[in-house]
C-alpha cells in the first residue's frame, strides 16, 4: 500500500467512524424519546421531547454534512498519480505534505504529518491544476511544489 493510499484509507475510516457515531447518537435519542413518552406527561415532558427533537435535528444536519464528505472521498481514486494537481493529489510543498480532498484534521502516517485541505480553500485553489516546480505566495509565504502523487 502506498503512502497516498494509507492517507486515503485513514481519512475514509475517519469519516465512516463519524457517520457511525452520528447514527448511534440519533438512534439513542429516538429510543430515549420513545421511553420518555411512555412515562411522562405535562409541560416538563413536552419541553424534554422538544429538546430531544432539537438535538436530533442537529445530529441529522451533522450526519448529512459527513455523508457529503464521504461522497467527495468516494470520488477519489487513490491509485491515480496525476502530473497536475487534482482532487486526491498528495502534494509536497516546502516540505509539507498536503492532501487535496476535504478540510479534515491533520494526521500523522508513518511518522509524517499530512494536512488535508479542500480544493476550494485559498491554498487548495492555488495548487489545483499546477505541477512540480510551480511557485506561489499566500499570506507572505512563498511555496514551491516539490512533488505530486
Amino acid at each position: 500500500m502506498t503512502f497516498k493510499q494509507k492517507i486515503y484509507d485513514y481519512y475514509c475510516r475517519l469519516v465512516e467512524d463519524r457517520i457511525d457515531a452520528f447514527r448511534d447518537m440519533i438512534a439513542a435519542l429516538t429510543e430515549d424519546s420513545k421511553n420518555d413518552a411512555k412515562g411522562s406527561a405535562g409541560d416538563k415532558h413536552e419541553t424534554a421531547l422538544s429538546m430531544m427533537h432539537l438535538e436530533q435535528e442537529k445530529f441529522n444536519t451533522k450526519l448529512r454534512e459527513v455523508l457529503e464528505q464521504k461522497a467527495v472521498l468516494d470520488k477519489i481514486d487513490a491509485s491515480v498519480i496525476a502530473k497536475t494537481i487534482v482532487l486526491g493529489s498528495l502534494v509536497k510543498a516546502n516540505g509539507i505534505y498536503l492532501y487535496l480532498s476535504l478540510a479534515l484534521p491533520k494526521i500523522t502516517i508513518d511518522g509524517i504529518n499530512v494536512i488535508a485541505l479542500s480544493p476550494q480553500s485559498p491554498l487548495g485553489s492555488k495548487l489545483m491544476g499546477n505541477s512540480v516546480g510551480f511557485t506561489f505566495e499566500i499570506n507572505g509565504t512563498n511555496y514551491l511544489i516539490e512533488s505530486v502523487e
